[in-house]
């Protein structure tokens, strides 16, 4: 195996090619490996293989490209073209079922099919967040369909990906890399492998360390988003400019306070705390009071909506309201455990009508001048980079009533004539 990897012969099978899968199987490619993407929906399959990603993200387009005209990319729904690979590299989603337990049916059902297509040699990597102890589980489950010995048929690892929409490619290449394997020749395999494309560090661990090592990250995190919003609430109450005042907070040598907002969302964040506790014997509370604030702020920002109908004397049953971003956060169009969307929830059986606009997000109004016309009031849910030089003047004239929430800071100065609220912005 290690030959083969030097000398780029080893053969990659990628397992679901979603927004951490697809530009992980680019990548290999691009580093000389033969990759095949295994993937369920055959739209995305179609799409890949005519070198058109399903995502957005910047280079992903050109890249693709070239990993599908140098023939060393190619996309799957046939279970039979990834049997005999030299690696399997696991990219599905761990979502929390509805008691905010793991769901790793993705998974297990992932591993089953590895299982089932892999040679004695080959080397499993599971990129997927998952909750500690997981890639020893699933290394038995292999064992139980195989009845390889794991260590010693074959070799796994848990990679998990630390990459942020945006700079993708970038952030593969130039981050570390924490890889856990079951053993150290496991870890060292991954070693080779990843360093044919990664130049950051790569530190070698066991697997369980380092599936607490991501899942740590994120809550770190989502505990300091949590503060920063338990911030915002206290600004509100003092009248102060919350931004302002961590702005100031931050010239602090040691401080550095994140930022608030409508809420917390993508793939990570909202369930990687969840995923940490779910094996937990004890906690002591903390994790889980952060987690709550955060899930909250969306019902904060409905409470900001509904003050400012009441300023203007129009029932909440009559408002019109205009949804600015369903993605999670700007300059994408990812909407998973989007803040956006559990807002609309939380205000759509209460007013006349809630329109939505994301010039990223299919289903949405076309362009925002239609959405805004004999509306009462727009949130600002995602800091894209369009909402950010709005004229909010021109805008307003569409407008039956104008009010302007903020719920990402995206508004700096309040246009004149506006009733305006934003999270954090106490003063006004």
């Amino acid at each position: 195996m290690r030959e083969k990897i030097a000398d780029r012969s080893a053969e990659i099978a990628v397992i679901g090619l979603g927004y951490i899968g697809l530009p992980t199987a680019i990548m290999f490619a691009n580093a000389g490996f033969k990759v095949v993407g295994y993937e369920i929906r055959e739209d995305v399959v179609k799409k890949v293989n005519s070198g058109t990603s399903h995502i957005i993200e910047p280079e992903i387009e050109d890249m693709l490209r070239k990993a599908i005209e140098n023939g060393n990319l190619r996309a799957t729904s046939d279970k039979k073209e990834i049997a005999g690979k030299d690696v399997y590299i696991i990219c599905v989603q761990t979502p929390l079922k509805e008691d905010k337990t793991p769901d790793l049916s993705y998974l297990e059902n992932a591993v089953r099919t590895t299982a089932e297509s892999m040679k004695k040699g080959s080397l499993v990597i599971i990129e997927s967040t998952v909750p500690p102890m997981t890639t020893l589980r699933m290394a038995k489950l292999i064992e139980d369909i195989t009845g390889f010995k794991a260590g010693e048929d074959f070799y796994m690892v848990h990679a998990p990906e630390r990459v942020m929409p945006r700079r993708i490619f970038k952030e593969l290449v130039y981050n570390s890399r924490i890889l856990g394997g079951i053993n150290e020749e496991s870890a060292e395999l991954a070693e080779l492998l990843y360093r044919t494309f990664v130049k950051g560090q790569i530190f070698k661990t066991n697997s369980t360390t380092s599936e607490m090592v991501k899942l740590m990250e994120n809550t770190f995190r989502d505990v300091n988003i949590a503060l920063a919003n338990e911030f915002a609430f206290l600004a509100h109450q003092y009248g102060i400019d919350v931004f302002e005042a961590i702005e100031l907070a931050n010239t602090h040598p040691r401080v550095k306070i994140h930022m608030p907002g409508i809420g917390v969302g993508g793939h990570c964040l909202p369930k990687d705390s969840y995923l940490l506790l779910s094996s937990a014997k004890e906690d002591f509370g903390l994790i889980k009071k952060a987690r709550e604030i955060n899930e909250d702020m969306p019902l904060f920002a409905k409470d900001l909506l509904i003050d400012a109908l009441k300023t203007i004397n129009l029932p909440v049953e009559e408002a019109i309201v205009v949804v600015l971003g369903l993605a999670y956060k700007g300059y994408s169009d990812d909407t998973r455990n989007s803040p956006a969307l559990k807002f609309i929830e939380e205000i759509k059986d209460i007013v006349m009508e809630v329109r939505t606009y994301d010039p990223y997000v299919k289903g949405t109004h076309e362009n925002l001048e239609d959405a805004l016309k004999g509306a009462d009031a727009v949130v600002i849910a995602t800091d894209h980079p369009e909402f950010k030089t709005l004229d909010w003047q021109a805008l307003g004239r569409l407008m039956r009533n104008k009010i302007l929430i903020d719920g990402r800071h995206v508004v700096k100065n309040p246009p004149k004539g506006f009733v305006f609220k934003g999270i954090g912005r106490g003063e006004y």
